[in-house]
């Protein structure tokens, strides 16, 4: 059976993003499975930024599935005194069936890993997709409205990672709908939105991005926003908080844009309350971001047996 790696959610197409979100879901109603359909297999976890959820989501998900873990920190691999990507990902390739990996850098690294064809390379976060992220994402969404269709988020703050991966995957979902409100200069690129309307094309998705908090939709599904510092990585701008001050999700808000019937908050966590979230939203009755991170772990077992099971 040919590898398959998963680096970005437009490598895998709208058919498997649909088929990880049934899994997701069916693993949160029974994590365990089909008994073990991972027994036998090795992962290796390698992280060279923090990371509290995601490490742990595709540990312990390994371990559910019924494989086993090597994890590998920043400085534990030759990479560091010199021995070429490429090179590491052929001898690792001889022992490891997957490789989940997490960096603060581009998805040049990855890609350059998956070159190999024996062992499956995971993108867990890299500074240009969170697409691990998405699929925690839309199975939260799903679990709690009971579709995606005719829904419609929208997102303040960054357009970082967590808002690419999101983008693309709204994008390649039916009848879905993301409007995004970023400060200026601190948008998804060009090339994203390009990408996303590409997919949304073919869905009947809608993907819109603008910088005008006066202009906010109004009787949205979902509110959902992301830490001001991806990774806690410093901004040049000395003053950057100030053109990020009016994007924090207050009650205000998020009675300003909720719908009657009910409008949920979403954060990928970690959250810096006060400044990207009010207290009483991120702990207050519309908030599902915790029931999200437990997303974290379902949408990693959902990804481990899409990359791993021969099934």
């Amino acid at each position: 059976m040919p590898v398959k790696h998963f680096l970005s959610l437009a490598d895998i197409g709208p058919d498997n993003l649909a088929g990880l979100i049934d899994d997701s879901l069916a693993f949160a109603v029974s994590r365990a499975g089909n008994p073990g359909p991972l027994a036998g297999k090795v992962v290796g976890i390698y992280f060279k930024g923090t990371s509290t959820r995601t490490r742990t989501a595709f540990t312990v998900g390994a371990i559910h599935l019924g494989a086993s873990t090597v994890s590998y920190g920043p400085n534990d691999l030759q990479i560091v005194t010199g021995e070429t990507v490429q090179d590491t990902a052929r001898v690792l390739s001889n022992f490891l069936d997957a490789l989940v990996i997490r960096t603060n850098g581009t998805i040049e690294e990855m890609k350059t890993l998956a070159l190999q064809d024996k062992m499956a390379v995971i993108n867990a976060m890299s500074e240009n997709e969170h697409p691990s992220q998405a699929i925690a994402d839309l199975t939260t969404i799903r679990e709690a409205f009971g579709q995606l269709h005719g829904l419609h988020v929208l997102y303040l703050g960054e357009g970082n990672n967590t808002a690419a991966a999101l983008a693309i995957a709204v994008a390649m979902t039916r009848g879905l709908r993301l409007t995004l409100v970023t400060p200026e200069g601190y948008g998804l690129s060009h090339n994203v939105i390009e990408l996303a309307n590409d997919f949304a094309r073919s869905s009947g998705a809608v993907v819109e991005q603008h910088h005008r908090m006066d202009k906010l939709p109004t009787n949205v599904d979902a509110v959902y926003t992301t830490r001001w510092q991806t990774m806690g990585v410093p901004k040049p701008d000395p003053n950057w908080k100030e053109s990020f001050r009016p994007f924090s999700v207050t009650p205000e808000i998020m009675a300003r844009v909720s719908k009657p019937s009910g409008t949920i908050f979403l954060h990928d966590l970690p959250a810096v309350r006060g400044d990207d979230v009010a207290d009483e939203v991120l702990d207050g009755p519309q908030s599902l971001a915790f029931r999200q991170a437990a997303h974290k772990l379902t949408s990693a077992m959902a990804i481990l047996q899409w990359c791993l099971s021969k099934s």
